[in-house]
């Protein structure tokens, strides 16, 4: 093999992207959809409970355990903004996904794939847990059976 790993192009490291920038752009957009659909404002205005949410939000965000390989907020496993708080995003998050289809339709599909990806990355997390899980319930049945066995035969 190395006489052939000279012709074979080198594998890149991998790099670990900032996404905090994007999701935060996308944020801001589903807000100003949000509040313009529900509470009549206009333009870059959000109403003051939207804004107040909002700024709670960027700041949160901040301070994510998860650094810059945090995944997007309505996947997370610890919302880091109060149960109310994160209701009310959720809610607003979700209840405007048809109108930033229309409006922000790549964004939106991007924002969709991330989602996936998380998604994914969980179930894999998971079947590696249950994977081992299984293989030391398996090795301490072995172990089990093994003991009567010898203590069979004494």
């Amino acid at each position: 093999m190395g006489f052939f790993s000279k012709f074979l192009p080198k594998r890149k490291p991998v790099e670990i992207k900032n996404n905090i920038p994007k999701e935060k752009k996308n944020i801001k957009k589903t807000f100003g959809v949000y509040c313009h659909q529900n509470h009549g404002t206009s333009g870059e205005t959000l109403c003051p409970k939207c804004t107040a949410l909002l700024a709670t939000v960027m700041l949160k965000m901040n301070k994510c355990p998860y650094g810059i390989t945090k995944p997007i907020c309505d996947r997370c496993d610890r919302p880091c903004f109060g149960t109310g708080q994160t209701k009310e995003f959720l809610k607003i998050m979700s209840s405007s996904q048809k109108r930033m289809f229309l409006e922000h339709p790549i964004m939106t599909i991007k924002h969709k794939l991330a989602g996936m990806g998380v998604d994914y990355a969980k179930y894999q997390q998971q079947k590696k847990v249950d994977d081992k899980a299984k293989a030391r319930a398996k090795a301490k049945d072995k172990k089990g059976k093994k003991e009567k066995k010898e203590t069979g035969k004494e």
